[in-house]
């Protein structure tokens, strides 16, 4: 083999190593375990928007934009036991995903339902993102996972105290949490 055509190979093999790698690289990526919801208002509602759930390890990223809520309030936001947003008011949904028996709680203590999230901060223009990483659920199957339940935006704040629900209000958007 002349000089040339051994460079030419060596170029050839350079090339393919570095794509070999990239692809190794972004390969993980695509079987990360991911969740959606989009967000409905209720009747008589004008509240939308959209949720992603992605696995991360042992904990759950969630990723929320949601508009038409009251300006400067929180709001309460859960994963509710079904995914089913048939009644006008949400209640199909029925109440918080609790699989493992748990009071409801604050999302930062051990002792909570699986469903108990941050309260939703709306600005001045009604508008609330949030992006928060959650233990006890998780998007994988399993006891505690998100895929197929309800996800309700409520129209007052969650206290995180009063038992079984923390006093959140009526619902004001509903979605089911779907694979991908």
């Amino acid at each position: 083999m002349d000089a040339i055509k051994r460079m030419r190979l060596g170029r050839f093999l350079a090339v393919l190593s570095v794509a070999t790698f990239a692809a190794c690289q972004t390969a993980p990526s695509e079987d990360v375990a991911k969740a959606s919801a989009a967000l409905k208002p209720t009747k008589g509602n004008k509240t939308y928007g959209e949720v992603t759930f992605e696995q991360v390890g042992s904990k759950v990223r969630v990723v929320v934009q949601v508009v038409g809520l009251k300006p400067n309030q929180e709001h309460g936001f859960h994963v509710h036991e079904a995914g089913d947003c048939s009644s006008g008011d949400g209640m199909s949904a029925k109440g918080h995903f609790n699989p493992h028996g748990k009071p409801h709680g604050h999302y930062g203590t051990a002792e909570r339902h699986a469903g108990d999230m941050p309260n939703l901060k709306a600005d001045a223009k009604g508008r609330a993102k949030m992006s928060v990483e959650l233990d006890v659920l998780t998007v994988t199957p399993g006891p505690a996972g998100v895929i197929g339940r309800g996800l309700i935006v409520h129209a007052q704040p969650d206290d995180y105290t009063s038992q079984p629900v923390g006093n959140a209000g009526a619902r004001l958007a509903c979605a089911v949490i779907q694979a991908g």
